[in-house]
């Protein structure tokens, strides 16, 4: 199959974040191991879910992981002119489909370019990993990268991580997490403002907090000039809370994000955070005992990527691309985990990232046919 045609298939999986992506593995599951490949699956707890990896040649140490994620953000609310799970191609030369830059585009090149590896005399392996729910936090990769540390008795010793680059070779990521505030105040009359503790206005001066801080670590000097914005951000894009504009609110939640640049510490800001809040709870029990301020993390934090420009990676893969440039991005991928996790990681795909997430998403055929021989550049790099 080639690898529009893969992608068709691959697109017609409506999986979204957070939903079983069964349907989309098991299809690759089958389709790698028809061409006797063994793949092994990493199921989520309720076996609802799973990972997938495979090593393609010898079980030598200093492989190369070619890793993407099987699930893609929701369509609702967006103006297609086409149905999104369905490949479209028109005569602009582009492949329309939700899915096929971000990034279904990469998996099916790597998959149209399985036979070719399975016949070639690798002198050192290939793998795939495969993951779910990288687009709600990208919550799959650890286990994944443990599974084939664990798994294998040699160690991979690169990754590429096939997001939408334009095959440029980005070495830097910002990490990223999301937390929920929840501010437990005490309900009233709104007469009696400064007898109680409005949940509203509390939740309000963390928002300005949160500002402020990222004013704070600007200010420092702390910046990466690789990324756009420069800076580590904070962002709050939720706020809920109250029931009448005469009521004093006794609960407000609001959802924010950090952003870390890599010589940032998501962990130092958090804890500011948290500092301030025992502050204005020592503050505001003298009125109201009760007055709690909590913090949750969304999901575990993703960790930023920086892989040093001297690695062997981003000589492997500026052969492989013809591509000498390399870049930094500001949006959260598997990368960072890959890296965590003892491999030198390097982001690098198909697609332009302008693309992915909005309605009429495409990949170029010229993209996905510069994508399919970047995978056998490498498999002739390994040969």
């Amino acid at each position: 199959m080639t690898a529009q045609e893969i992608l068709a298939k691959l697109v017609s999986f409506p999986v979204l974040g957070g939903e079983s992506n069964l349907t989309i593995i098991n299809w690759i599951k089958d389709f790698v191991e028809q061409h006797g490949v063994e793949a092994v699956m990493v199921p989520n707890e309720e076996g609802t879910k799973a990972s997938l990896h495979c090593r393609i040649g010898p079980a030598l140490d200093g492989g190369v992981i070619l890793s993407g994620h099987t699930d893609v953000v929701p369509v609702k609310g967006q103006n297609w002119e086409t149905d999104p799970f369905e490949l479209v191609e028109k005569s602009d030369g582009k492949l329309y489909a939700r899915g096929s830059c971000d990034m279904k585009g990469f998996l099916a090149c790597c998959l149209s370019v399985l036979p070719d590896m399975v016949k070639a005399d690798l002198k050192t392996p290939i793998y795939f990993a495969f993951s779910y729910d990288e687009e709600i936090g990208c919550l799959a990769a650890p286990e994944l990268i443990e599974h084939i540390k664990s798994h294998y008795s040699e160690m991979p010793k690169y990754a590429i991580i096939g997001e939408a680059t334009m095959l440029q070779p980005v070495i830097g990521q910002k990490g990223m997490t999301i937390l929920e505030t929840t501010v437990n105040g005490s309900a009233g009359h709104s007469s009696r403002i400064l007898q109680e503790v409005s949940a509203v206005h509390e939740a309000s001066r963390l928002v300005l907090w949160i500002e402020d801080k990222m004013k704070e670590i600007v200010g420092s000097g702390s910046q990466d000039e690789r990324f756009e914005p420069p800076h580590t951000s904070l962002h709050v894009g939720m706020i809920n809370g109250g029931i009448a504009a005469n009521i004093i609110s006794d609960k407000v939640t609001i959802r924010w994000d950090v952003r870390v640049i890599p010589k940032d510490d998501f962990y130092a800001i958090k804890q500011a955070f948290e500092d301030h809040c025992r502050e204005r709870e020592q503050e505001l029990r003298k009125v109201f005992p009760d007055f709690e301020i909590k913090t949750i993390e969304d999901h575990p934090p993703v960790p930023p990527l920086d892989t040093s420009e001297a690695d062997d990676i981003v000589d492997l893969t500026r052969k492989i691309t013809g591509n000498t440039e390399v870049g930094a991005v500001s949006y959260a991928a598997e990368a960072g985990q890959f890296s965590l996790g003892g491999f030198q990681s390097i982001i690098c795909g198909p697609g332009d990232i302008a693309q992915a997430h909005r309605a009429n998403e495409f990949i170029s055929k010229e993209q996905l046919e510069k994508g399919v021989e970047m995978i056998r550049k490498l498999v002739e790099e390994l040969s």
